[in-house]
């Protein structure tokens, strides 16, 4: 790859978001109308983009999401779908899962024809294919920063209680000051910041309310 070509591919990748940074605002067509990324300020918004409407994995997986979303609302976020097919595309397909298999799609899905809010999400992997959108998921908060991102190969649909436990364990941490352990669900023990002093570390060991294994690892129950 030449210098130029490289120059190139660093600049691209230096645009895309970063987990804490600002999402990318966007104007799309959507199956419930023209919708911008600012109408979603007010709450949390889980962004995912699929690869292909009528196909068997990313119809496994709308009905998945669908499954969740109820229990996504209840936490103040909404869902948004998006591929590069048309609109019209999006609606036969939703029309076809409620048909097949009896599950409304209530959430609105872009058509990004002109992949212009893939592009701006790097949700587009040249690699795999050129003409589909990967599986992608951006979680972005209230004030309309990415608090995560996670792609998935075309091969492989998501899993959508994790995507759920996700929202779950940022929502907690921004409301506790907490982090989360590895597997995590509602209701756990969580984990209290690392103490940044001696003195806080000794104190730390002498918390009756507090489970330690070592200084640095210390959880408690909510």
């Amino acid at each position: 790859m030449s210098d130029i070509r490289v120059k190139e591919r660093t600049e691209e990748i230096k645009t895309l978001p970063r987990i804490g940074s600002k999402a990318p605002q966007f104007e799309a067509v959507t199956t419930h109308g023209t919708l911008r990324l600012s109408d979603y300020e007010d709450g949390w918004l889980v962004l995912f983009s699929h690869p292909a409407d009528f196909t068997p994995v990313c119809t496994t997986e709308f009905m998945g999401f669908q499954n969740i979303y109820d229990d996504l609302r209840e936490l103040n976020t909404e869902l948004l779908g998006l591929s590069v097919d048309s609109v019209s595309s999006h609606i036969a397909w939703v029309r076809n899962i409620k048909e097949k298999f009896g599950v409304e799609i209530a959430f609105p899905i872009i058509a990004d024809l002109n992949k212009e809010v893939a592009e701006a999400y790097g949700m587009m992997m040249p690699e795999e294919s050129n003409t589909e959108t990967a599986r992608a998921v951006f979680v972005i908060d209230d004030k309309q920063v990415v608090r995560s991102i996670i792609y998935y190969p075309q091969s492989t649909g998501r899993n959508m209680q994790e995507i759920l436990r996700l929202v779950k364990a940022l929502q907690k941490s921004d409301e506790h000051h907490i982090a989360t352990p590895a597997n995590w669900e509602d209701g756990d023990e969580v984990i209290i910041p690392t103490p940044s002093t001696t003195e806080l570390a000794e104190e730390r060991m002498k918390d009756d309310s507090l489970e330690c294994t070592d200084w640095y690892l210390c959880k408690k129950k909510l």
